[in-house]
């Protein structure tokens, strides 16, 4: 974790089941959890022994008591042994990406994002989870007015990624909303969360690594495109604080409440590093939509949670993690 943090109180969980473990929020999440005193089961279909990526995320899990790795596939592995005594199951397993979405790969979304959580929750039903957390996205919105998007706002996903985002909240909340459901859900729309080991692929890893090594930066759209960007520990707060909340099933924003354009991002860049970057523009791409913000006026109220970190304190802790791996500054 950086040395960034929220003014939230983590709630202390017992035994917690994260999947998705070996991505960027999964392994901040592990992490963050395993400090508080939790058992931690992660679930990942990705081999750190021969993942470069999975094996850098959990560098950070090694020799912290109380972690156990399972290297599984939710959508044909045994599910309910994972889950024995499990408090709240951290459902952040999926494929991301809005361009990918669009091609061939779209079955894997299908299989990932929706056919693995149909079995979680199933699992997470005959094995009597008291909670799970659900990872959705600021996507579901789609194209908005530009205003703070409220939880009760009519989804409008704007690609095939987000369409299976959406699909995959609404089917757990659908499974919750059964009266022989033991388990509630809690559905976290994650608005461009971003901080050390963030994707190579998203914006600020690409911006920052573009100063950092002079390399080119590809900028699809003018630049203006505004997102309401979340600093990893400010989401690691709320998602912690999501797993205890004694609120019944419920959908909630989780982001900074603000937003910059691409161009802020880009000059916050050259401010921190003090070098130039060569931009080179290209034309917007399927999916991506002008403006993203979040009302966080539910987070607040149901979770006690609120972001605290900016934008150019995020960057740089990510700027710094960025420039002493070999792995991420090479991406």
């Amino acid at each position: 974790m950086s040395e960034i943090h929220t003014a939230a109180t983590a709630p202390v969980i017992r035994r917690a089941v994260v999947t998705g473990a070996a991505g960027f929020i999964g392994s901040h999440l592990a992490h963050a959890l395993l400090h508080t005193g939790a058992t931690v089961i992660g679930v990942d279909r990705r081999d750190p022994a021969s993942d470069e990526s999975a094996a850098s995320n959990l560098a950070v899990l090694h020799g912290l008591q109380g972690y156990i790795p399972v290297t599984a596939d939710l959508v044909d592995c045994a599910i309910d042994p994972l889950l024995v005594d499990a408090d709240v199951i951290f459902h952040l397993a999926g494929v991301p990406g809005v361009r990918p979405s669009w091609g061939p790969q779209f079955s894997e979304y299908v299989r990932s994002n929706i056919l693995a959580t149909q079995r979680v929750m199933n699992a997470a039903t005959r094995m009597r989870v008291p909670r799970l957390v659900v990872a959705s996205s600021s996507s579901v919105y789609g194209v908005t007015s530009g205003g703070p998007s409220i939880e009760s706002d009519r989804p409008r996903p704007a690609s095939p990624y987000a369409v299976t985002k959406l699909a995959e909240e609404q089917l757990c909340l659908a499974h919750a909303a059964r009266a022989a459901c033991p388990t509630t859900v809690v559905a976290l729309r994650y608005f461009t969360v971003y901080g050390p080991r963030q994707r190579p692929d998203m914006f600020i890893h690409r911006t920052l690594h573009a100063a950092l090594t002079g390399r080119p930066l590809q900028l699809y759209g003018d630049g203006h495109q505004r997102r309401d960007f979340t600093f990893i520990d400010d989401a690691i707060a709320a998602t912690i604080a999501a797993g205890t909340t004694p609120n019944d099933t419920s959908i909630i924003n989780v982001g900074g409440g603000t937003s910059a354009s691409l161009i802020d991002v880009i000059n916050i860049a050259q401010s921190l590093t003090g070098r130039a970057i060569d931009v080179r523009a290209d034309t917007a791409r399927s999916g991506d939509v002008l403006s993203t913000r979040a009302d966080t006026r539910l987070a607040e109220a149901t979770l006690g949670w609120r972001a605290t970190a900016d934008l150019p304190g995020g960057m740089r802790a990510q700027m710094r993690e960025l420039a002493q791996s070999p792995y991420s500054a090479a991406a």
